[in-house]
């Protein structure tokens, strides 16, 4: 039986390995198209203009069942029984690669998406709970003729070829100030070249030493098995002539991958074109911290037609039998052996693929990554070693250095070394730790050459921030609000363009550019006139003169501003002709003197006429009748002549003296007012009379 399982292995492993590539060059930020291996969004707002991979060649393997030192494997006198370091136990494991990534090629398409279209040819083989110590027992027992009991139980082995042609998307999602997002997506058509795999069910194998008799009496061992052996391949993949064929295999593929960066200092990488549109800088690197997710290798290849061996290993066989086996016939000889032909899928190793990077200063950064595998233990399923890697690195643009230490699932810590020199890159993510290891479990190496184009930092002659292709004035800095041209000054008045108000028209520094105004037509400038809304004389400062009190008298005419009064009275209040000035009137009025029977005023009369008229003055808005009275002597019609007369006398007087005649009227009243009575000669006199009173 150990050369049915050995048989098996080697089959499969014939076909080659597959597990993780390019170890450490993958965190390259200049890894350009390569980048969609692991994560698609990769290569937007990436570092090159555009990105042509010639061809790339990454081998790996890792197992947890044997180990060697290198010292012993290049020695010509190495020998795997003496020299190779077992580690068996019951669940012992192995994984592989070789991945080749042919002519490839990625370019942007516009500034925030960008397309890539890769080839690859790719190979993998994996193996899972193999009972390593029944291996070993199984050869050494036979050979020593030891009994042996094995329980192998489940096992599973498979392997698998198959080229990629695919079509990489990737576009910016989010592009907020320090928050920056890009997505991706490849879609792949899958041709595969061969396919193959061999399980195990419940295999038990039983040898006993001295199992059997034969006819001389000697005895021979057995081995006593059960369970099933399934061994299934893509048809003709095994033909005898070995004329290859390419079979009938086909399937469809996705990656998908985002990517986050922080960018605490995102606004010294934008650039501000000449429109005023903001671009961000494309030959830098803009984050802090770098943070990528992905899922790869999702889909399947469909082998039609495929053949599905199984062999139910339930008997019991001799040494001489085990010792004869040969070929499949002679397995089929001695168990229980059927055959199908069916359409065989082969799924694709899926993993998920963590990413953090840090820029810890300038050029060195800090990259830890993880690879874990999506796939379970099974019949045809192919499984990636899980790997945890942290690379510290110097990038630049046309050289990096990685030190990748990675823990591999089945093989452990590996020290690695690798670069990128323009367009070479090559490496190994267990480079180190090879030459100074003793016990080596599993190595990988990559090499690779491509054609890059970056982007270069954009021109900028005069300084000013703007890049030469979309600076208006490229050989002259000048501001963005001005197409990158400096401000001019139009008017030459010294105040440039973009601080003129006037820029057509010349206009003191301290009125923005602009020339004086009237704006209320008062003959004085604005800068001069301390009210330019308001029309206003010279010499009250183009103000309108005020009227503080409001009684229509301003405030340069007013003697009283501050309160009412009348435009007669110069804006102060009209005095008030009281009962005490009024009985003064009267009082003077009295000794006003007239010739007798006539309206002639006497001349002592003179000095008390112009006493009255100096009181009418006092109040001038105030209007007085004067009024003539006369005894009853004389007839009726005599004394109302006679009292109207002497009225009248006395308001031309007052009249000649100043005072305006349309505050004064005149009545004669005759004898019919009398104050006393005319019977006497002291009623006579005073019934004789001219009174001034306030007009009502």
């Amino acid at each position: 039986m150990k050369k049915v399982v050995l048989f098996a292995i080697m089959f499969v492993a014939s076909l080659s390995v597959k597990a993780q590539s390019y170890i450490g060059y993958l965190t390259d930020n200049y890894s350009g198209v390569n980048g969609v291996i692991s994560n698609p969004a990769n290569i937007a707002d990436s570092r090159f203009k555009t990105d042509i991979n010639l061809v790339g060649v990454s081998g790996f393997l890792a197992n947890d069942y044997v180990g060697v030192g290198y010292s012993d494997l290049i020695s010509s006198d190495f020998e795997y029984d003496d020299d190779a370091i077992l580690s068996l136990s019951d669940n012992n494991n192995f994984s592989g690669n070789v991945d080749v990534l042919g002519p490839s090629f990625m370019f942007n398409v516009g500034r925030t998406s960008s397309i890539a279209v890769f080839t690859r040819a790719r190979s993998f083989v994996t193996g899972n709970e193999f009972n390593g110590e029944s291996i070993d027992d199984l050869d050494d027992s036979i050979d020593e003729s030891q009994d042996f009991l094995v329980d192998e139980g489940d096992f599973f082995a498979a392997g698998h070829g198959w080229a990629e042609v695919g079509i990489t998307y990737a576009q910016e999602l989010m592009n907020k100030e320090e928050h920056f997002l890009k997505g991706g997506l490849s879609l792949k058509y899958l041709k595969g070249f061969g396919n193959a795999y061999v399980a195990g069910r419940n295999v038990t194998i039983d040898y006993d030493a001295d199992g059997a008799t034969l006819p001389n009496s000697s005895t021979i061992g057995t081995l006593e098995s059960t369970g099933d052996l399934i061994y299934g391949r893509a048809d003709d993949y095994d033909d005898d002539n070995y004329d290859y064929e390419v079979p009938d295999a086909n399937g469809f593929g996705l990656d998908l991958g985002f990517v986050y960066e922080w960018r605490p200092d995102y606004k010294d990488y934008e650039v501000t074109g000449a429109d005023g549109e903001k671009t961000v800088m494309k030959d830098k690197n803009k984050y802090k911290l770098k943070f990528g997710l992905s899922l790869t290798d999702v889909g399947s290849v469909n082998y039609k037609g495929s053949l599905m061996d199984t062999y139910n290993i339930n008997n019991t066989i001799t040494q001489d039998d085990y010792d004869n086996i040969e070929d499949s016939d002679d397995l089929q000889n001695l168990y229980t052996f059927t055959q199908a032909t069916e359409d065989m899928k082969a799924g694709l190793p899926t993993a998920l693929h963590f990413n953090a990077d840090w820029n810890i200063k300038n050029n060195f950064y800090l990259n830890f990554n993880t690879d874990l595998s999506m796939r379970s233990a099974g019949e045809n399923n192919l499984r990636t070693a899980n790997v945890f890697s942290l690379t510290p690195r110097f990038e630049s643009k046309w050289f990096s250095f990685y030190l990748p230490v990675s823990s591999y699932q089945y093989s452990g810590l590996q020290v690695g070394a690798g670069l990128r020199a323009g367009p070479l890159y090559i490496g190994s993510g267990s480079l180190i730790s090879t030459f100074t290891k003793n016990e080596i479990q599993g190595a990988d190496i990559y090499a690779g050459l491509k054609v890059p184009v970056y982007y270069g930092q954009p021109k900028d002659s005069d300084g000013d921030g703007i890049p030469n292709k979309e600076d208006g004035c490229p050989k002259k800095a000048g501001p963005i609000e001005n197409n990158g041209c400096p401000w001019g000054d139009i008017d030459g008045d010294t105040v440039m363009d973009n601080e003129d108000k006037c820029p057509e028209e010349a206009g003191p520094v301290e009125n923005n550019g602009c020339p004086w105004v009237d704006t209320d037509g008062d003959t004085i400038m604005d800068n001069e006139d301390q009210c330019p809304d308001e029309a206003g004389p010279v010499e009250n400062n183009g103000c309108p003169w005020a009227d503080s009190d409001g009684d229509s008298v301003l405030d340069k005419d007013d003697e009283c501003p501050n309160e009412m009064g009348t435009v007669a009275n110069k804006g102060c209040p009209e005095p008030v002709v009281t009962a005490e000035v009024q009985k003064s009137l009267n009082e003077y009025a009295k000794t006003i003197l007239f010739t007798t029977g006539k309206s002639t005023l006497k001349d002592e009369s003179t000095p008390v006429l112009v006493d009255i008229i100096s009181i009418l003055n006092e109040y001038p808005n105030a209007n007085f009748t004067i009024e003539g009275h006369t005894d009853s002597v004389g007839s009726e019609a005599t004394n109302q002549q006679l009292s109207e007369k002497r009225a009248k006398a006395v308001l031309q007087f007052l009249i000649d003296g100043g005072v305006s005649p349309s505050r004064l009227t005149s009545v004669g009243y005759g004898e019919s007012k009398p104050i006393a009575t005319n019977m006497y000669k002291d009623g006579r006199q005073k019934n004789r009379r001219v009174e001034i009173n306030l007009a009502q």
